[in-house]
C-alpha cells in the first residue's frame, strides 16, 4: 500500500536553478496549479519533439547519479519478494470469513474482479511513473492529480501516514493475539502489544529495500506455509474449534437476511487484501530496471488470485458459517491453531516493519530532511533521526492497537478510508492525465483510439468505485463497529484481558 517516496539526488538542486522549480514545496497555492500544468505541457513537448532539454537531461542525470548508486538497488526478483511479502500476509486469513458472508460463488467472483482492477491500475501506475519520474512520492502524485495545490499534498500525506500507521497497528494487534493464544494469556495484553512493537522496530531499521527483500521472501514463504497448513488442518480436524454439535454448513450464495453492513464489510476485507498500489511507485523508484515492474505485477497478481481463492474456499467449506472466525486460525482446534499461527509470525513482524520503513522514509525525505543533509549519510546523527522517526511510528501503532482492538472491522475501516483513493480514484485520474499528456492541446475524447476510449470509460468506473467505497463503504464500516461494541464483542481500550483466538 506506498509510492516513490525517495527524492532522487540531484533533482532538488536542479529544481532550485531551473524554471521547473515549480515543484518546490514553498510555492504559493495560486501559482502551484499553473506551474504543475506548465511542467506537464513541457513534458508533452518533449514527448512530441523527441528533443533533449533541461528536464530530459535532469532525468538522465538521475539515472546515473547518486540516487541510482545509493538506492536503485532492486532487481525484479527483489521487487517480487517485496510485493509478495506485502500481499502474502495475515489479511489472507480474512477471506474464509468474507466468503461465509458473501457466499462461495460471489466471493470468488469478487476476488477475481478486485484482482483484475488492481492489476489494471498497476499497469497505469507503471506507465505514469515512466512518464513522470520527477514526481517522487504519493503525495507529489496526489498533488499533481488534484490540480497542483498545496492542500492536496497535505491531504494525501495525512491519508498516507494514517494508512501506514493503521497497518502497523493491525500487526501489533495480531501479534498480541498470537502471544495470548500460545501462552494462554500469561501476561497483560498491553505488555504483549509492547513486545510486538519493540521487535517490529528492530526489523524496521534497514534503510534500503534491497536489505529488506530477503526477509520479505522468508516472510512470504512462511505465511504461505501458514495458509497451506490452515487449509490442511481445516480438512483433517474432527470438527472446528468450539463445535457444539451443529452441522458444518457452507453456502454457494449469501444466507437469507444478510445485511448490507455485513456484506459490504466482507467485500471491503477482500479489497483491503488486494489494494497495495500505494507502494508501487516507491518500489519502481528503487528498481534497477523499472520496465521489469510489469512482469513482477503479473507474477504477483497470479499468485494472489490462486492463494486467496483457494484459502478462502477450502477453509470456508470445512469450517462453515457458524464456526468461522477472523482471522481463520481461530476456527482450528488448539494444536492445529498454534502450529499454523506460528508460521505467520515472520509476516506479523515483517509486513508491519515494511510499512514502518516506508513511513519513516517519507517523513525523513519529505518533511525532516528536504535539504538532503542526511539522506545518504551514515553518521550518528542521521541514524538517531532515523531511529527516532521509526520509534515514534511504532509508539503510535501501539496506541492504535490498544484503542481499536478488532481485526475484520479494522480492515474494513482502512479499506473504506484509504483504499478508495490509493486503490482506485488516483489511478483513474492518472489514466486521464496520461492521455491528456499524449495528445496535448488537441486532447479530446473524440481523438482517442477505440482502446483508449474503452480504457477511459474503465477509468471513470474506477473513480466511481472509489467514491462508492468511501461513501457507503465507510458508513458500513462504522456501523459494523458500533453494532459490535453494542453486542460487547470487543474489549475496552488498553485492556489487559486476553484477545487470543
Amino acid at each position: 500500500m506506498l509510492h516513490g517516496l525517495f527524492s532522487k539526488s540531484g533533482s532538488h538542486q536542479y529544481m532550485a536553478m531551473s524554471r521547473n522549480s515549480d515543484f518546490e514545496f514553498a510555492l504559493e497555492d495560486d501559482n502551484r496549479s499553473k506551474l504543475f500544468e506548465s511542467a506537464e505541457q513541457e513534458a508533452e513537448s518533449i514527448a512530441a519533439s523527441g528533443t533533449k532539454n533541461s528536464i530530459a537531461l535532469t532525468i538522465a542525470e538521475l539515472e546515473d547519479g547518486e540516487y541510482n548508486k545509493q538506492y536503485r538497488t532492486c532487481s525484479w526478483l527483489h521487487t517480487a519478494g517485496l510485493m509478495l511479502s506485502e500481499y502474502i500476509v495475515l489479511a489472507i486469513m480474512s477471506f474464509p470469513w468474507s466468503y461465509s458472508v458473501l457466499g462461495l460463488v460471489p466471493g470468488l467472483i469478487l476476488t477475481v474482479f478486485v484482482a483484475s482492477t488492481v492489476l489494471y491500475t498497476g499497469l497505469i501506475i507503471a506507465e505514469f511513473c515512466e512518464k513522470y519520474p520527477h514526481l517522487q512520492n504519493v503525495c507529489d502524485i496526489g498533488q499533481f492529480l488534484l490540480g497542483g495545490y498545496k492542500w492536496a499534498w497535505y491531504a494525501t500525506a495525512v491519508c498516507f501516514l494514517l494508512n501506514n500507521l493503521l497497518i502497523q497497528g493491525l500487526h501489533v494487534l495480531v501479534g498480541a493475539k498470537y502471544l495470548n493464544t500460545i501462552t494462554n494469556h500469561s501476561i497483560c495484553t498491553v505488555g504483549f502489544s509492547g513486545i510486538v512493537a519493540g521487535i517490529s522496530l528492530v526489523f524496521s531499521l534497514p534503510r534500503t529495500f534491497s536489505s529488506l527483500s530477503f526477509m520479505g521472501y522468508f516472510a512470504a514463504a512462511t505465511m504461505f506455509i501458514a495458509v497451506l497448513l490452515s487449509m490442511i488442518f481445516a480438512g483433517v480436524q474432527s470438527h472446528p474449534y468450539q463445535y457444539d454439535g451443529t452441522p458444518v454448513v457452507f453456502r454457494a450464495f449469501p444466507a437469507e437476511g444478510t445485511t448490507f453492513v455485513s456484506g459490504m464489510g466482507a467485500f471491503l476485507n477482500i479489497v483491503y487484501s488486494f489494494v497495495g498500489q500505494v507502494t508501487y511507485p516507491q518500489f519502481i523508484a528503487e528498481m534497477r530496471n523499472p520496465k521489469d515492474f510489469k512482469k513482477v505485477l503479473w507474477i504477483v497478481t497470479t499468485c494472489e488470485v490462486i492463494i486467496f481463492g483457494l484459502a478462502g474456499s477450502i477453509i470456508y467449506v470445512y469450517v462453515g458459517d457458524k464456526y468461522m472466525t477472523a482471522p481463520a486460525f481461530g476456527s482450528l482446534q488448539r494444536a492445529f491453531k498454534i502450529i499454523a499461527f506460528s508460521f505467520a509470525v515472520p509476516t506479523i513482524v515483517y509486513a508491519g516493519a515494511l510499512y514502518a520503513n516506508v513511513t519513516a522514509k517519507f517523513v525523513l525525505f519529505s518533511l525532516v530532511d528536504r535539504q538532503q543533509k542526511y539522506r545518504f549519510s551514515r553518521s550518528l546523527t542521521s541514524w538517531l533521526i532515523w531511529v527516532g522517526i521509526l520509534s515514534l511510528s511504532w509508539a503510535v501503532a501501539f496506541v492504535i492497537a490498544e484503542v481499536i482492538p478488532f481485526f475484520s472491522d479494522l480492515l474494513s475501516l482502512m479499506s473504506s478510508l484509504f483504499d478508495c483513493w490509493f486503490g482506485f480514484v488516483f489511478w483513474g485520474i492518472a489514466y486521464i492525465r496520461l492521455r491528456k499528456r499524449k495528445y496535448g492541446a488537441d486532447y479530446s475524447f473524440g481523438r482517442l483510439t477505440l482502446v483508449e476510449k474503452l480504457n477511459y470509460v474503465v477509468s471513470i468506473g474506477l473513480i466511481g468505485m472509489g467514491v462508492y467505497i468511501l461513501g457507503p463503504g465507510l458508513y458500513a464500516s462504522v456501523q459494523s463497529i458500533i453494532l459490535s461494541y453494542q453486542a460487547d464483542l470487543y474489549g475496552t481500550v488498553f485492556s489487559c484481558a486476553s484477545n487470543g483466538i
